[in-house]
């Protein structure tokens, strides 16, 4: 098993473990809402059981090559069949079916919200915005240690708008393409980078999966979020100015290259701006949820999709240099066909291909279409089945011990640090279907901790993984680990600091 699974099997015991004696049904009770305690039943027991097994799948997703939905979504459906048929051979099948359509309308919300976003990115990546900013990068003559901190600030500030896996690859293939020659810089580089990602992202209500359910959730306003841009930017600044000095003082090559920008690639970034003003005026203004005012941003990426579709140019083919059966296929192909068919007549450099620039049509239900759809399903099967085992009572004996029996912040804190080995958009659901009683200043450090605490191993975060995989055998968990008490200092000095700052909230 490789360290980058650990976290979901830890997660999985080390949240859910209740007292393991099995227990039949007389040890079913009922509240006055006529809500079963299932914890010391075969069900509830079946269900952990289950939820475990699931994620052991998903951990060897590599290994097997069985997408991590299907296993994950077959464990959701079974939980719920195991409470809905004791539920339903006590005569209490309502309570059950109104506990399930919370659950799904919890995910329905978040799903709608990321397909919104996940498409602006994906029209962004094709109308060539982030290659653009690459090529610029490249193009100017930095030093390592003036690219280290640009990389670094442009991801803190990129990861408040996406999330932070595009934000670390994007930034990742500059570092790479720059460092050919210091192996140092680079590893250094992404470490700074899958910070500085995290880090980004913690202050932002879309930033990260953790602040997007807890905006979702409705317990920290909207502008409230920004609060936590200053511990942010102390957990991101503590590491990098310590490593800063490791950096070798040297300059590299320059690379000249040109790439432009496609038609409409500017747009698309006013309208995605456009987009998160929409959502957050529907919060705040109209009272409405934040995925409301998305998919209302989407319908101005649609509209642009008609523009471009409708003004798109023709293909510049000379045609006396075309056969006549090439000229009948051309005629019969779609613009995209067109590109396709004469693409290996190009790498061949035959005669009858003149080389042309293609206004390749933009279509926004293609970038719907290559959304990360297994990714989408394995977190239904997660919210499902979190929601589940928090009907049966689990999360309620883990909330209790962690919000009552210990104090909220060190509670909080132990969540950031869990965070490192548990994946913080699973572990921040969690805390939120506990829904502790606490201040918004604790919901802010429980924000700032899950997002943050992913940085303190190369395996705590989207970001870490995609880098391990992107400069292989330069940026590894090892390389990672070392710097990891470098790191720490940051993510103690963020919490400091927003103590210090916002005790307002407290």
């Amino acid at each position: 098993m490789t360290p980058r699974y650990l976290k979901y099997l830890w997660f999985s015991f080390a949240l859910f473990l209740p007292s393991w004696s099995l227990a039949g049904d007389d040890f079913i009770t009922t509240n006055p809402a006529l809500h079963l305690n299932l914890t010391h039943h075969w069900a509830g027991y079946l269900s952990l059981v289950l939820f475990v097994v699931a994620y052991l799948f998903a951990m060897t997703e590599e290994v097997t090559n069985l997408r991590k939905s299907k296993p994950m979504v077959l464990a959701a459906s079974l939980i719920w069949v195991f409470i809905a048929s004791i539920y339903a051979r006590n005569g209490m099948s309502e309570p059950a079916g109104l506990a399930f359509r919370a659950s799904l309308e919890g995910y329905a919300q978040l799903f709608l919200f990321i397909m919104v976003s996940m498409t602006y990115l994906n029209a962004m990546e094709d109308r060539g915005v982030f290659e653009s900013l690459r090529i610029w990068l490249l193009s100017k003559n930095f030093s390592y240690r003036q690219l280290f901190w640009i990389t670094g600030i442009q991801a803190f500030f990129i990861s408040s708008l996406c999330n932070n896996l595009t934000t670390a690859l994007l930034m990742g293939s500059v570092i790479i393409a720059m460092g050919k020659d210091e192996r140092k810089f680079i590893t250094l580089s992404c470490i700074n980078v899958v910070v500085a990602a995290n880090a980004g992202g913690s202050f932002s209500p879309f930033g990260d999966i953790t602040t997007l359910l807890v905006w979702q959730k409705g317990v920290v306003p909207f502008a409230d979020f920004f609060a936590l841009l200053i511990p942010a930017i102390v957990n991101f600044a503590i590491p990098a100015a310590i490593m800063h000095f490791a950096i070798p003082k040297k300059r590299p090559k320059a690379v000249q290259e040109n790439q432009q920008m496609k038609r409409g690639g500017l747009v698309i970034i006013f309208l995605f701006v456009m987009t998160i003003i929409t959502a957050a005026t529907f919060e705040n203004f109209l009272g409405l949820p934040p995925v409301a005012g998305m998919m209302m941003g989407l319908t101005y990426l649609k509209f642009f999709s008609f523009y471009l579709q409708k003004t798109t140019e023709q293909v510049d083919i000379t045609s006396h240099e075309l056969t006549g059966a090439e000229l009948n296929v051309l005629q019969h192909l779609p613009e995209v066909g067109k590109k396709d068919y004469f693409a290996p007549m190009k790498m061949m450099n035959t005669p009858q291909y003149k080389e042309a620039e293609f206004d390749q049509p933009f279509d926004v239900f293609n970038k719907v279409a290559n959304l990360e759809w297994d990714t989408l399903l394995f977190f239904y099967g997660v919210m499902v089945a979190v929601g589940g085992l928090s009907f049966i009572g689990y999360l309620e004996l883990t909330s209790t011990y962690l919000y009552s029996d210990i104090s909220p912040t060190i509670a909080n804190i132990l969540v950031g640090i869990a965070s490192a080995f548990v994946d913080n958009g699973t572990i921040m659901l969690a805390v939120l279907t506990m829904a502790p009683d606490i201040s918004q200043g604790q919901w802010l450090l429980v924000t700032l901790t899950a997002g943050v605490g992913g940085s303190l191993l190369a395996v705590g975060s989207a970001a870490g993984v995609g880098l391990m995989g992107q400069a292989k055998g330069i940026y590894t968990f090892t390389t990672h680990l070392k710097w990891m008490p470098v790191i720490a200092l940051g993510y103690v000095g963020s919490i400091m600091v927003h103590f210090l700052i916002n005790g307002r909230y407290f």
